[in-house]
């Protein structure tokens, strides 16, 4: 029996991914995944494009992502200007970009005079660093969902785990700054993708 429209998909089920129907389809879209993204959107990115509108493989997530990472700018902007050019040209990327910052640049505006108000209160000082924990850890969660993808990377798979590993060191344990880690190991693990691709 075929699963309703909104149902979630397992990208497992099928390999090849879907696309946008409309400009307006990405805007809706990337909307719903705004507003989902209390604490960080990139959990809700990877849920929403890859396994409920399965707009992209997890492949091509990390792919994009990683892109969207290198370029100034928050990730999950870059990555939805990049989906939406690449789906319809620059409407999609506005589009895509219009539903990432509509609605939550309302829902910021207003949560920001309240905390002008409420900063120095203990019970939201203290729901504010619970909130930190929780982002953190979907974070994490979401770098643990895409590490299958890592087995078709053009590294290898244990080459891009000592790479992941690497910069962790790197940037959570001894404050390397970002530039000179995207520099070395960004540019290093680049440099050897084009040499295995190239063989």
């Amino acid at each position: 029996m075929p699963s309703p429209p909104d149902a979630p998909h397992s990208v497992l089920d099928d390999e090849s991914p879907r696309q946008p129907r409309s400009p307006a389809e990405l805007f809706r879209v990337f909307n719903r995944l705004a507003l989902q993204g209390f604490g960080g959107v990139l959990p809700i990115a990877q849920r929403e494009l890859v396994e409920r509108e399965r707009w992209l493989t997890r492949e091509q997530f990390v792919e994009l992502l990683s892109v969207a990472q290198v370029l100034p700018g928050p990730n999950v902007v870059n990555l939805s200007l990049m989906f939406g050019d690449r789906a319809f040209g620059w409407r999609g990327g506005l589009a895509a970009l219009g539903g990432m910052i509509a609605a939550p640049l309302l829902v910021v505006i207003a949560l920001a005079a309240l905390y002008t108000r409420f900063a120095s209160h203990p019970v939201v000082a203290g729901a504010l660093r619970g909130m930190g924990a929780v982002a953190a850890g979907l974070i994490f969660a979401t770098g643990l969902k895409l590490i299958p993808a890592l087995r078709r990377s053009a590294l290898g798979l244990a080459p891009a785990l000592a790479c992941a590993a690497a910069t962790f060191v790197a940037i959570g344990l001894l404050r390397v700054p970002l530039v000179a880690v995207l520099a070395v190991l960004g540019g290093g693990s680049c440099a050897w993708a084009w040499r295995r691709l190239a063989r």
